[in-house]
């Protein structure tokens, strides 16, 4: 049998991100992976609690069955959408695989790839919103600083 490999997705629960997801399920993930999706939250200053503790290594890994829970995502300050929870459950059911997510904070383009790492991952896929050239130079790409600074494969899903 093939070795567990961990996937990870980049989401922030936007239709490109929802694309990203269903492009690494059909397209990665085989029986017994572990598909990892992975959000960032912006940086904020907590001064006690756990998100103090996690705000440099990121959340424990989180079941399914937890995010899809509210209750405790509002804890984390996550809001899964309904569309994506339906695709990720189907998918953990259909393909058997285990499905997991990991909260970061402070910038996406450094704890993406930080992630990498620090789960470990095999492969990273990320969305791409398609911003223009002149919005990418202001703000930059997340995808393309992942792509050149991840350790591991990194595929773009474009929008």
């Amino acid at each position: 049998m093939a070795e567990t490999r961990r996937v990870g997705v980049a989401v922030d629960f936007s239709p490109c991100s929802r694309k990203a997801v269903k492009w690494a399920i059909d397209m990665l993930t085989r029986k017994g992976d572990h598909l990892i999706l992975i959000t960032v939250r912006p940086g904020k200053n907590y001064e006690s609690g756990e998100m103090q503790l996690w705000e440099a290594t990121g959340s424990p890994l989180i079941p399914l069955s937890d995010f899809s829970n509210s209750i405790i995502m509002k804890k984390y300050e996550v809001s899964p959408d309904p569309e994506t929870l339906d695709i990720v459950s189907t998918a953990s059911r259909q393909k058997e695989i285990i499905v997991l997510l990991k909260i970061y904070w402070g910038d996406p383009r450094e704890k993406l790839c930080e992630s990498v790492d620090n789960i470990p991952l095999d492969s990273l896929v990320i969305g791409n919103r398609g911003h223009g050239t002149l919005q990418r130079v202001i703000m930059g790409s997340v995808s393309n600083y992942v792509v050149n600074n991840a350790s591991v494969p990194v595929t773009v899903v474009k929008s």
